[in-house]
């Protein structure tokens, strides 16, 4: 019996099935071990010593590492099947070293989707573990420690922010700086002009074109007007044409566009998509045979295998035709783009959505059915539209109209919905140079220039994509972790900075520029990419990144200390010391420097607001106050030493008198309900707790 280990349970059914009786298939449930809390400043890493970690088993996993022990004993070999990305590589070494395997024997199979073929090819062909890739999972996961340790240890002292991280804080900048432009927009009026015009009886929408050939900005209603005056000249068709364009498919996804292709049509978050397309890949029961739908979707490459190409070209022409096919796309190079992964598409072309929607939940389906018209449409040939342009001219001013409609469909006879909006539908207008038409309707519409639009969470990601922080893997847990330190909150699916968040950054900024500059963060990204090819060496890196940001960290607390210790001129009324401005939980204040032997305080003064009445027990003036619940009442300015309080108005007074003054009884509220006390309140306290108001 040989044992095969995965990472995730509901693969294991599948290949079980795939491979025969012959093999036992076993999951870890992701990562085994991680970095310890223990040593030099908790970071489970030997930073005298070439940075060397110190990992344990975490203890939920404990049982399965058991469970993989006894297995192990009983089989003859063991084969590592995680994730063919970092974090499947480091498992991978993380299980041989726990289960003493022979790291440069032990079989490593990779295959990007759990299909009989491909999990057959891997068998056919597996390798050893790859040192390098582990390396950069490693050195990226120390980073994380000692930045994650020592910044938000500093961070959760200062200001009480729960943690800051390499990639989390540069992407809560990206939003904070986007809100920050957001507020300091100034919006600014201009006009537009709208006009309909009968053209060979249809009534059609212009646009305007400018004026005398020359494009035109209307800024204010005066010039509106003046351009409304100038159109009571005739309207003439200066010229017709007719032309052909063509517009190519999209190429197929990788996580970073299907994330933003989902949120936009799907309405999912970055997390909904991820966990999804998780489902998608490790399979689904399809006629009592559990199965994988498409390929690995944590990837940055548009490259599609030549195997699914040669399918996927067999696909069209025999369903569609030869005139379908297309050519294949090559976007965007990327250099070590998560180990030359392919996109995500369907792992068959002939398992086409409708047939297995009856299999999906309607999530599964709907991003199933955006994965597979993609990948096949990115194949297919192009759409060509005929498209006719007339232009018009009104005395000095330009319009202009454009109708299409499509001649040839090409990729989009895949799609059920078009995506480049509204088709003219019908023949075109028979119209010539020189004719004269009339308009049904013309007027100017004010306007004002609108700030950019708040970050979704799928544009964050295309943002993060784009200056190249973070990667697939980490692009959902980066937002989710945003959320949960309440550093951004999800307002109607837009990310929006939250008080914290902008104290997080400010602090940031201030303190740490390198960490919280993106090109520095995407340089870090690189390097740990360049331990991968091999290029440069774990320790050089971790070296010049460690000794610069403790000396950092260092100098930054001696600030922060001697800005404690900043004097106000004035000295303690208790202990004669210095008073100083300090930073609290609650904001800044002045205290003690004596502190904690002396632990004075000033008291923030509040402003009083005189009501121009006098206190009728000792003559001071009465000021507005507000009670615990915030709730306002008069009472003397003279307090503590006078505890007078102005009875409310009008209060519903009773037919008796209080028996410990003489004063007469009110009807008053309390947190118990309904119940008589003496107007005199506070100087008389008398009260009656039972009452039952006389009905008249």
């Amino acid at each position: 019996m040989k044992l095969v280990i995965v990472e995730s349970p509901t693969k294991c059914q599948t290949i079980k099935r795939y491979l025969g009786d012959d093999y036992e298939v076993m999951a870890s449930l992701g990562h085994i071990r991680d970095l310890a809390t223990s040593g030099k400043g908790g970071l489970g890493v030997d930073v005298d010593h070439d940075f060397t970690p110190n990992y344990i088993i975490s203890k939920d996993k404990q049982a399965v590492v058991k469970s993989l022990s006894e297995a192990k004993r009983k089989s003859e070999e063991v084969i590592l099947a995680t994730d063919p990305d970092r974090e499947g590589e480091a498992i991978a070494w993380h299980l041989a070293t726990v289960l003493n395997l022979d790291i440069s024997k032990t079989k490593r199979l990779e295959f990007h989707e759990i299909t009989r073929d491909s999990i057959g090819r891997a068998m056919q062909s597996p390798r050893t573990i790859d040192s390098n890739i582990v390396s950069s999972q490693e050195t990226r996961r120390i980073l994380d420690r000692i930045i994650g340790f020592k910044l938000s240890t500093l961070l959760n002292h200062k200001i009480h922010s729960k943690s800051a991280g390499r990639v989390q804080s540069v992407a809560l900048k990206l939003i904070y700086e986007h809100d920050k432009e957001i507020e300091n927009f100034k919006s600014e009026e201009y006009w537009v002009v709208n006009a309909v015009a009968n053209i060979a009886n249809r009534e059609l929408k212009l646009t305007f074109a400018g004026k005398n050939g020359k494009q035109l900005q209307i800024k204010n209603k005066e010039e509106a007007d003046a351009v409304l005056a100038g159109l009571d000249a005739p309207l003439i068709i200066k010229e017709v044409k007719k032309s052909m364009r063509s517009k190519e498919s999209k190429e197929p996804f990788t996580t970073s566009t299907l994330q933003q292709e989902a949120f936009a049509r799907l309405k999912f978050k970055t997390g909904k998509t991820q966990k999804v397309a998780q489902s998608l890949y490790e399979g689904i029961e399809v006629d009592g045979e559990h199965m994988g739908l498409i390929t690995y979707m944590r990837t940055d490459s548009t490259r599609l295998s030549p195997t699914f190409i040669q399918r996927a070209t067999n696909y069209i022409t025999e369903t569609y035709g030869k005139e379908y096919l297309g050519r294949v796309k090559h976007g965007r190079a990327q250099e070590l783009a998560q180990d030359a992964h392919e996109a995500i598409r369907p792992s068959s072309n002939h398992r086409t959505p409708e047939s297995v929607k009856q299999y999906l939940t309607k999530d599964q389906y709907n991003l199933y059915r955006l994965i597979y018209n993609r990948a096949l449409a990115s194949l297919m040939a192009p759409k060509k539209e005929e498209v006719l342009t007339i232009s018009l001219q009104c005395g000095e001013y330009d319009f202009k109209v454009e109708l299409a409609h499509t001649v040839f469909k090409g990729f989009e006879i895949i799609l059920s919905d078009l995506e480049n909006g509204e088709e003219y539908k019908g023949k075109f207008p028979e119209v010539n140079e020189g004719d004269s038409v009339k308009f049904v309707s013309k007027e100017t519409e004010q306007k004002f220039t609108q700030p950019p639009a708040h970050y979704s969470e799928a544009k964050l990601v295309k943002l993060m994509e784009e200056v190249g922080i973070g990667r697939p893997s980490t692009y959902a847990s980066t937002i989710d972790i945003l959320q949960k330190r309440k550093y951004v909150e999800d307002n109607a699916g837009v990310l929006l900075v939250t008080e914290q968040g902008k104290k997080t950054v400010e602090f940031l900024e201030t303190y740490f520029k390198d960490i919280m500059n993106v090109q520095y963060t995407a340089q870090m990204e690189e390097k740990l990419d360049s331990i991968q090819s091999g290029a440069e060496s774990r320790l050089s890196i971790l070296n010049s990144f460690y000794n610069p940001f403790v000396l950092q960290i260092t100098t930054v607390k001696e600030i922060i200390k001697e800005q404690g210790k900043q004097k106000t001129g004035e000295q303690c009324p208790i202990c004669g010391g210095d008073l100083l401005y300090k930073d609290g939980k609650k904001g800044p204040f002045v205290g003690c420097s004596n502190y904690p032997k002396c632990k004075y305080v000033v008291k923030e003064q509040v402003q009083l607001e005189y009501t121009g009445e006098m206190c009728p027990d000792c003559g001071n003036p009465l000021v507005e106050r507000k009670d615990k619940r915030g709730r306002p009442f008069i009472a003397c300015s003279n307090y503590p030493k006078c505890h007078y309080v102005k009875p409310k108005e009008n209060p519903e007074l009773v037919d008796k008198k209080c028996p410990k003054c003489g004063g007469n009884l009110v009807e008053k509220k309390g947190p118990y309900g309904r119940f008589l006390g003496c107007e005199n309140y506070p100087t008389c306290t008398y009260m009656e707790k039972k009452y039952k108001r006389k009905r008249k």
